[in-house]
């Protein structure tokens, strides 16, 4: 199921649900082609609390420009303690390969945002971004229990009345670089032995939950960056096309096409998966449909009805 239940509990460092990806959007800002929402949704567990986030770790979005799967541009979020029930976060822009491999290269865009606990997002602007971060409806859906009774479908939505802790930013095109054809991913650097480490990470929806078999590739895929991934894991992933039925050449196309591990995204053009991923994606239904060839009936479940219009997008907390 997307990245909701993968990664988490499997690294030492990323066993606090404060730092565990639940999924990755980034989709062509409705109403304005010259914009980007990027949208990381964080620990699957959210209570309505103020201690959703980890103010230790930090929250990043990269962006890989010339197709070598290594992040050349670099958002960066982080979050103050809370104090007396309230929170800030920071907003830190790295461009550059070697600026972007720096956690503390780059320049700050948005200082002491507001995080929101309540209802009623708290918005924060600087000139062309826009910065959201706080307790939000998720807007994830799928049937886990009849995905796991070999698709015998319950038609309940799993995930209608869950939370998650959502950071969404809005910045312009030009942020992503002039090549509009990009790669993004996200990823959770997490405090481990005195210095931070990542500790979870997605691009794609349901790479790691559905083709990394064991604890060890788990532990390994989170800890590692997209530019790897072909070298430990294509063989893999090759394996488990086979097992659902397709041939060995076949299985091994399908496998390059998900491997490195990144979003890929078209800033010119608003059209959804996988031209990065839209709020309103079926991307569970995509993917059991590339993943058995056609053989699983569709779930029945549509997107959630909750979903704001306009910037942030994601719905009220339940």
């Amino acid at each position: 199921m997307a990245h909701h239940v993968s990664g988490l509990g499997i690294s030492p460092t990323s066993m606090d649900p404060r730092s565990h990806i639940t999924d990755l959007y980034v989709f062509q800002k409705p109403g304005d082609a010259s914009k980007t929402i990027l949208v990381m949704n964080i620990n699957p567990t959210s209570p309505i609390t103020d201690d959703a986030v980890d103010h230790e770790s930090v929250y990043e979005l990269g962006v890989d420009t010339d197709g070598d799967a290594v992040t050349d541009i670099a958002f960066r979020i982080r979050f103050s303690p809370v104090q007396e029930h309230a929170q800030t976060a920071s907003l830190q822009l790295a461009t550059g390969r070697e600026a972007a491999a720096d956690l503390d290269a780059g320049d700050t865009i948005l200082l002491d945002a507001p995080v929101t606990f309540g209802s009623d997002p708290q918005i924060t602007a600087a000139g062309d971004f826009r910065l959201f971060a706080g307790l939000r409806s998720d807007p994830f859906f799928a049937d886990p229990i009849g995905a796991n009774s070999k698709f015998q479908w319950t038609g309940k939505d799993f995930f209608v009345d869950k939370n998650v802790f959502g950071i969404v930013l809005e910045v312009p095109n030009s942020a992503l670089g002039p090549n509009p054809q990009v790669g993004v991913w996200a990823r959770v650097l997490v405090p481990h032995d005195g210095r931070l480490v990542q500790g979870d990470r997605a691009g794609r929806p349901g790479v790691d939950a559905n083709f990394n078999q064991s604890d060890d590739d788990k532990r390994v895929w989170n800890q590692q960056e997209p530019s790897h991934d072909r070298a430990g894991f294509l063989d893999k992933f090759t394996h488990v096309f086979e097992h659902a039925g397709h041939s060995k050449d076949r299985a091994k196309v399908l496998a390059e096409g998900l491997l490195p591990d990144l979003l890929t995204y078209d800033y010119a053009s608003a059209k959804g998966f996988p031209n990065g991923r839209n709020l309103t994606d079926d991307v569970i239904n995509m993917g059991i449909a590339q993943l058995s060839n056609g053989a699983v009936p569709h779930d029945g479940l549509r997107p959630h009805t909750d979903l704001r219009t306009g910037f942030p997008f994601l719905g009220n907390p339940h």
